[in-house]
């Protein structure tokens, strides 16, 4: 059995719609802040392995905005800790490029080796629309569609997202080497 940590019920419900039987487990990991993402998810798999053998998988999502030169990152859990998605929007208005990629980056542990997937949206930042509890979904606008994140059903959103593509080469890779 392969587990997902992960506190986010949003995100179990996303994994568990693109990769059937995971299971969620739920662990008070230190996150380590670093602007590479695979660095934090390195050390909260080694940290999951010192607690509990198994075989476990996180994941984390990164915002890069282009008129931040690619701030905030992995940190952007912080970001809209502090200033919600209309404070986003407000911040990046106040430069010509809205223009933003979107990362997941799964990373898998066996105890042994980590592996990373990582899938990638290119979109825009805009005015929130859309109802959502899930992170930035309101503000974010892929490329050549017409809705946000969050104005998208579940359906649609994991057709393109950067997690489902992520989560696509991991499923790839334990249909592989089991």
């Amino acid at each position: 059995m392969v587990y997902f940590i992960t506190g986010n019920q949003n995100k179990l419900k996303e994994v568990q719609a693109i990769i059937s039987g995971v299971e969620g487990i739920e662990m008070d990991l230190p996150e380590i802040q670093s602007l590479d993402p695979q660095e934090i998810i390195t050390e909260k798999l080694k940290e999951a392995v010192k607690e509990k053998e198994g075989s476990y998988f996180v994941e984390d999502t990164a915002l890069y905005l282009d008129c931040l030169n690619g701030f905030p990152g992995p940190l952007i859990k912080w970001f809209l800790d502090r200033l919600g998605n209309k404070g986003i929007y407000d911040l990046v208005s106040n430069y010509e490029n809205h223009n933003v990629v979107v990362k997941a980056v799964v990373g898998y542990s066996n105890g042994q080796d980590i592996h990373f997937f990582v899938g990638e949206v290119k979109g825009s930042i805009v005015a929130p629309r859309g109802e959502s509890d899930f992170g930035f979904d309101p503000i974010f606008l892929p490329d050549g569609h017409d809705k946000t994140f969050a104005e998208m059903s579940s359906e649609e959103k994991n057709k393109i997202s950067h997690r489902q593509q992520a989560l696509m080469k991991f499923k790839e890779f334990l249909d592989k080497h089991g």
